[in-house]
Parts: structure tokens; C-alpha cells; sequence
């Protein structure tokens, strides 16, 4: 863990006066996947969330930010059920990074604050006080209370598992 990272992201918790952990990685090692990072930075995979940029079919609808658990994969149509839009598709990489000025493996809610995406939570998350999500740039995560992210990123807490 790095007490001396700073970016944007832990500048502006910083100013909020949010409590957090910072860990980084070696992403140009090849710790890519969140259950990777989970393992890098010694917390269980479930704990560890990925964002992910999601597509609506309706034009006027916002880009999605959609946390979920590393360990999972996320089910389109529950995605579009929840957010109530027929049909969803995840960005391409390309898409994705030039959607949110972030590379692939660094997006995070907590750097697009005020960009214009609506963002949804994975309700697992409630299962946790803290976790980790993206701190804005590839090779570090942030943890934090999950209340706070909610609250900061003006995140929807949305059942994402497909119960059959």
C-alpha cells in the first residue's frame, strides 16, 4: 500500500473527508481482471468491483457505469430490466476509454464524477462496509465505505445477479 499515491481521485475524498485505503499493483505485470487485484492486494474477490461501461439502445439515455463484484460477469438483460431500457451492450474497449478519458482497467465512477453517467451498484456490494473499486487509473483501488460511494457518485443500488 502506497500512503504517498495521490491522484484526482484521492485529492477530492480527501476534500470530502471520506476514510480510505489506497493499495496499488503492478498492472504492467499482468494484474489485470479484479479477481487478479484481488489477489494482488490481499482482499477476497468479492470485495474487489469492476466498472464497467454499458450501452443503452435508447440514444437520449446517458452512458452506464455499472460496479459490480470482480468475480462476476454482468447479465445484459438483468442490466436492462433494472435500469428499464429494452436492451444494453456493453462499450468496447475503445468505446469505453474514449466514453470516459479513462484506459480500460482504471475506469471508475469516483474520476467521472459530474461527467454525465448514470451509475449503478451491484446490490452485493451492501454485503460489505467497505469496498474496493478503481481509484481512476490502472495499478491502484481504492476502499471505502460503501455508503460513501453511493452518496459521491450518486449511485443506484440495483439487484445485478439473475436469479434463475
Amino acid at each position: 500500500m502506497s500512503a504517498q499515491f495521490k491522484n484526482n481521485v484521492t485529492r477530492f475524498l480527501d476534500s470530502k473527508k471520506v476514510a480510505y485505503q489506497v493499495f496499488t499493483y503492478d498492472y504492467d505485470a499482468g494484474v489485470h481482471s479484479a479477481v487478479e487485484v484481488a489477489a494482488a492486494i490481499g482482499l477476497p474477490p468479492e470485495q474487489v468491483f469492476k466498472t464497467l461501461v454499458a450501452l443503452a439502445d435508447d440514444p437520449r439515455r446517458k452512458p452506464l457505469l455499472v460496479i459490480v463484484p470482480g468475480p462476476e460477469t454482468l447479465d445484459l438483460r438483468v442490466l436492462a430490466k433494472a435500469v428499464n431500457v429494452k436492451k444494453v451492450k456493453m462499450a468496447t474497449h475503445d468505446q469505453a476509454e474514449a466514453l470516459t478519458g479513462l484506459q480500460t482497467g482504471g475506469i471508475s465512477a469516483l474520476a467521472l464524477i459530474n461527467k454525465g453517467f448514470d451509475v449503478y451498484l451491484d446490490d452485493r456490494a451492501q454485503a460489505f462496509e467497505r469496498i474496493a473499486v478503481s481509484a481512476g487509473q490502472r495499478g491502484a483501488n481504492i476502499l471505502l465505505p460503501v455508503k460513501e460511494l453511493i452518496k459521491l457518485v450518486n449511485a443506484r443500488v440495483v439487484h445485478l445477479q439473475s436469479d434463475a
